[in-house]
């Protein structure tokens, strides 16, 4: 085949769309270090010609060089690290210099759990390499945003056996929805008066990984943290369940902010008529966000049950709320992690408690 023949460009044209995604996403990646590179050099020669000049040289991060006056396409990656790293800066210090790790540690200091960041001779099958292995389960690195409409969350989780995961597997029974780190509940088994057992539902493996351990090491037997997927395993679980269901809280879940990914959030019709008709008479949900939209969103979910549930303002006037009908006062004793960080942050906690009244008919 000749080049230049007209079946020789007729095969080129067959052959672009051959081309991997991978190797779309190589080329574009070295063109961001392509543009990183130039960055550094193109600052550091800007410092030389400044030096030369008997100018003062300006040691900062960002574009302090006189021939970068206007940003460049090339050059966008790296701006967009620096600006991440100081927003993430900002975040993490907050007013008066108090750091969130350090408030909850604080506030959850009677768990001791701080020895027991550093242990590593814990086996655990290993979610992401299917391997039997060892990690410290102290900090572990996860994934802040999963999707539960993945292909690898649509199997239900097994059942457990509640007389060996409980010691009174008869007892009123609390379940917190994306129980994160597992420390809320945690305090909550181990300094609530009232007789309970709590369950700790989350779709990161990890996390409940390390909830477990913490549950162990501490020797509690009324608490329980379990992988699973609320949306596909909720219903059988607590129908399940031997005792009756008192209490679901759902504490600053997954926004979600895109709007085509609002079928992800995890308060959705399906499990709000699984708890009307799960939960006891008397029980109660608890509803708390950070995000105004997301709070208002399952407040909305909620209220559409209006027959099954009231909100606990209208029984119980020791509860307060605002004009908007937001409770004032935390109700639990104890502040979320994701609370402690959004209020040192100046946001605002947005909360509505539920109690069943009737039975759905």
């Amino acid at each position: 085949m000749a080049p230049g023949s007209a079946l020789h460009h007729t095969h080129s044209r067959l052959r672009r769309p051959l081309l991997s995604r991978r190797s779309t996403k190589l080329r574009r990646r070295w063109w961001r270090y392509l543009g990183l590179a130039l960055l550094l050099s193109t600052e550091a020669l800007g410092k030389q010609i400044q030096r030369e000049r008997g100018e003062p040289v300006e040691h900062q991060h960002g574009l302090s060089c006189p021939l970068l006056s206007k940003p460049r396409p090339l050059l966008h990656l790296s701006m967009r690290i620096h600006r991440r790293r100081k927003s993430t800066t900002s975040l993490r210090r907050c007013s008066g210099g108090a750091r969130s790790p350090d408030v909850v540690e604080r506030e959850y200091a009677d768990l001791n759990l701080k020895p027991m960041y550093g242990v590593s001779n814990v086996t655990f099958l290993s979610f992401n390499t299917k391997n039997w292995g060892e990690e410290q389960m102290g900090h572990v690195r996860i994934r802040q945003h999963v999707n539960p409409l993945s292909s690898s969350f649509t199997a239900p989780v097994q059942v457990p056996e509640w007389k060996e995961v409980f010691r009174d597997s008869t007892l009123p029974l609390m379940v917190d929805i994306g129980c994160g780190s597992g420390r809320f509940l945690i305090w909550l088994a181990k300094n609530s008066v009232e007789p309970r057992n709590y369950l700790g539902l989350e779709i990161r493996q990890k996390l409940v990984q390390r909830s477990q351990f913490w549950v162990k090491e501490l020797g509690l037997e009324n608490i329980y943290f379990l992988f699973a997927n609320v949306s596909v395993s909720f219903d059988q679980l607590v129908s399940s369940y031997p005792g009756s269901l008192k209490l679901v809280s759902i504490l600053c879940p997954d926004p979600h902010f895109k709007k085509r990914h609002h079928k992800r959030r995890v308060v959705q019709a399906p499990l709000v008529d699984s708890i009307s008709k799960n939960l006891s008479l008397g029980g109660q949900v608890l509803l708390q966000s950070d995000v105004l939209e997301v709070a208002s969103d399952m407040r909305d979910q909620f209220d559409a049950y209006s027959d099954v549930f009231e909100h606990v303002d209208h029984i119980d006037s020791n509860f307060l709320c605002d004009a908007e009908g937001w409770l004032l006062h935390n109700p639990m004793g104890i502040r979320t992690e994701r609370e402690i960080h959004a209020e040192l942050e100046g946001a605002r906690i947005y909360r509505r408690m539920y109690q069943k009244t009737k039975q759905p008919s």
